[in-house]
């Protein structure tokens, strides 16, 4: 079996999607994408693609050792990604050759079914209360959301008692057994995190995602060791190498993205090292099917598992939703908070091949959001 095509789909909202055909007709799919950057993206992976053409499609490790390393640059996420949708699409191929899902030639399901979270915007308390109660309606249990819009670089006390009032309003809704996530996003400084910190402590959040920039992730020890919020992060990471420094700092859960994080072999790998910190995977995906199935996939093999992100419904999907391109929806249901353990061979999704080259017919530009604080500088997105 040889690969034989590698074809990428830009479809909207804002996704990337590649397919690799073998010369026996098997096909796999996986999600390359940068958000904002997917036409970048696209470009490393079809100068990729020139290492894998006419090449045996199952020597995955050995794909993945080249396509990171053949080049004496290396690495960041334009890279990353790439690699990390063709590397899906290799699982995907492989799977389906032997007739087993992704999980099982990972060595086999731990679990049966992962909790699943979803995201419920954070600007104002009412509307947080308002959409938490419409995902708890559809049977979620856990959320996640963002502590603020743009903050300045030392906030005021009006601020910090917003990022108070609107975790507050989620757990009321939620009660005592229902999880909410805090996204910062890097918006907030380190001296402001040290300060906004304590004042959730009574509340409870399941985590804090992202208090500080990736590139500022030595700055993480100071607050691991001054809260017992678990910290969270890790979307902006792409490499083993860039999670040791992370684990070390203590962080409680990590973040990983199947489309950045050089996909299903490296987050597998990443999965394997943050067991030995006793840190717990929460992937990030506010993408399409095809990264969710490859999270999930991932999920069902590796013990410290704790929660799996999904974008249904997410804000971003206006033009298209994750749903559209696949042909069974119900492989995703999480009507229990959960969903059960994919059984097809691969991924365990199946693409829908025809809506996908339709929406690639319209394709999409977009681009994140440029901010600014008042005086006219650049403001954390």
């Amino acid at each position: 079996m040889q690969i034989e095509r590698v074809e990428t789909f830009l479809v909207p909202p804002r996704w990337l999607f590649v397919r690799v055909e073998t010369d026996t007709g098997v096909v796999g799919w996986g999600e390359p994408v940068v958000e904002g950057r997917a036409e970048t993206v696209r470009t490393a992976v079809e100068q990729l693609s020139e290492l894998l053409i006419g090449a045996d499609p199952l020597r995955i490790q050995d794909h993945w050792q080249v396509m990171t390393k053949g080049s004496f640059y290396r690495g960041g996420p334009i890279l990353s990604s790439a690699v990390a949708g063709l590397d899906q699409a290799l699982w995907d191929i492989a799977g389906k050759t032997a007739g087993l899902p992704v999980h099982v030639l990972l060595g086999g399901p731990v679990r049966d079914r992962i909790r699943m979270y979803g995201w419920v915007g954070g600007d104002e308390p009412a509307e947080v209360a308002d959409s938490i109660a419409a995902r708890i309606a559809q049977g979620l249990t856990a959320v996640k959301m963002n502590a603020s819009g743009r903050f300045d670089r030392i906030s005021n006390g009006r601020d910090i008692d917003g990022i108070v009032s609107r975790l507050a309003a989620a757990r009321a809704v939620l009660g005592d057994t229902g999880d909410v996530g805090i996204d910062f996003h890097g918006r907030i400084s380190l001296p402001d995190a040290r300060r906004i910190l304590p004042e959730l402590e009574h509340l409870r959040p399941m985590f804090v995602e992202e208090p500080t920039t990736p590139e500022n992730s030595h700055l993480l020890r100071r607050l691991t060791e001054s809260t017992p919020i678990p910290i969270a992060t890790g979307e902006r990471l792409y490499s083993r190498q860039e999670f040791l420094p992370v684990f070390e700092a203590g962080i409680g859960i990590a973040q990983p993205d199947l489309s950045h994080a050089g996909g299903i072999s490296e987050v597998h790998r990443i999965a394997s090292l943050a067991e030995i910190y006793d840190v717990q995977l929460a992937p990030h995906c506010p993408l399409g099917p095809i990264a969710l199935a490859a999270s999930l996939q991932v999920g069902f093999a590796v013990p410290n598992y704790f929660i799996q992100e999904h974008s249904i419904g997410i804000h971003y999907n206006g033009d298209a939703e994750v749903l559209d391109y696949v042909v069974d929806t119900s492989v995703f249901d999480f009507s229990s908070g959960y969903i059960e353990r994919l059984t097809a061979p691969g991924l365990g999704i199946e693409v829908d091949e025809v809506a996908v080259r339709d929406a690639a017919s319209r394709g999409h530009a977009w681009r994140g959001p440029i901010w600014r604080h008042d005086d006219g500088s650049f403001a954390e997105w």
